[in-house]
């Protein structure tokens, strides 16, 4: 089943600014929201909502949804990445970690209930990929650090067999409530549990597992064989979905974001899918035409110089480009010749040049005659 488009979900247009998204949501979760919606289905609609928020208020990921979709380039957000060289870091907060009250306030009276289950946090991780990696593509192996979820106690920090309990200080509210005097009356604030940290359970010292000690995750050397797809451009990112950090209370794990650097090529410039080169030519090749050798990400292809071409003459090989990202076909490849003037002639070369200029009934000055040049001209004068 095709899902559902994160446009469509907060009933905002593409081109939507970030003031209309951030209101479409206000507006949304208003009225979906648990505590205030306790229609069947209410829930389920205020996490796509808060889904599709997360994506398009975030700039970056904004652009990689534009671009990708959802689910990534490769359909499933599986099936890319790269090699060598990578560092991977937290770059965004995990889970929505109630959003609803960063809009909405309500004096600390956060309702988020600490056993529910959230994603854990995305990582990023910065590639560099040679020129032609990038062109066409690679299979290949990274390695990175993370938290994965425990083995032994599948995340829930206890000892096989042992359970969290209630926290007893917070009740398992996972906050605790003070109430202060103030000149308006009784204000009511709450603050996250310090026993428990937020999650309303806790683990007996006993029962603690004895891989992750609680924590429910153990930090981890990562080994992921992924895909570079061909054409994959400087400064591109992609998504590995559920790559990143564990989740919590069994919420899946975060996204890996892979963001490519692509080292310069010191024979072709990109723009794209184009490819631009250059390619010196003689004077005689320029005037009388040719066919030349040129090179491509492909291989040399034959160019051929029509008699009469200008320096900075600009030729077009179609399809000799970069294949076009998650499509069909390739871009084109343009060469502009530059026609060069010789630094210095031999005896021949300069006296084809100056029958050339005389035939053409250029009166070239500043040119020194040769001995030679000067006993034709006495002859000639006799």
């Amino acid at each position: 089943m095709a899902e559902q488009d994160y446009y469509d979900i907060l009933g905002v247009s593409k081109d939507a600014s970030e003031k209309d998204i951030k209101r479409a949501y206000r507006r949304l979760a208003a009225k979906y929201h648990p505590d205030v919606n306790h229609e069947p289905g209410a829930e389920e609609k205020f996490k796509k909502i808060n889904e599709a928020y997360e994506t398009l208020s975030d700039s970056q990921k904004r652009a990689q949804y534009d671009q990708f979709g959802s689910a990534g380039p490769q359909g499933g957000g599986q099936g890319f990445g790269g090699f060598g060289g990578g560092q991977a870091y937290s770059n965004f907060g995990g889970g929505f970690d109630d959003i609803f009250s960063q809009f909405f306030g309500g004096g600390g009276r956060s309702r988020r209930d600490p056993t529910a289950p959230r994603q854990g946090r995305d990582l990023q991780y910065a590639m560099t990929l040679d020129f032609m990696d990038a062109v066409f593509g690679k299979t290949t192996t990274i390695k990175y650090d993370r938290d994965a979820e425990c083995k032994t106690c599948h995340g829930t920090g206890a000892k096989p067999g042992k359970s969290p309990v209630t926290c007893p200080r917070c009740h398992g509210a996972g906050v605790i409530t003070s109430v202060r005097q103030t000149p308006l009356g009784n204000m009511q604030t709450q603050t996250t549990c310090p026993e428990c940290n937020g999650s309303g359970k806790i683990i007996k010292p006993g029962d603690r597992c004895d891989t992750c000690h609680g924590a429910g995750h153990v930090h981890e050397r990562h080994e992921l064989e992924v895909k570079v797809p061909a054409g994959v451009d400087d400064g591109q990112q992609m998504r590995l979905q559920h790559q990143g950090d564990a989740g919590e209370n069994g919420g899946p794990a975060g996204d890996l974001y892979i963001v490519f650097r692509v080292t310069p090529s010191r024979e072709f410039r990109r723009d794209g899918s184009t490819i631009y080169v250059d390619r010196d030519i003689s004077f005689a090749q320029a005037a009388l035409g040719d066919e030349v050798k040129v090179k491509t990400v492909h291989g040399d292809v034959d160019l051929k110089i029509p008699a009469g071409t200008q320096s900075e003459t600009n030729f077009r090989l179609r399809g000799k480009g970069v294949p076009h990202l998650n499509g069909n076909g390739n871009g084109d490849e343009h060469v502009t010749v530059h026609v060069k003037t010789p630094k210095s002639l031999n005896k021949r070369q300069r006296e084809a040049m100056l029958a050339f200029a005389a035939a053409s009934g250029e009166n070239v000055k500043g040119v020194k005659k040769t001995v030679l040049d000067k006993l034709r001209d006495a002859f000639e004068d006799k």
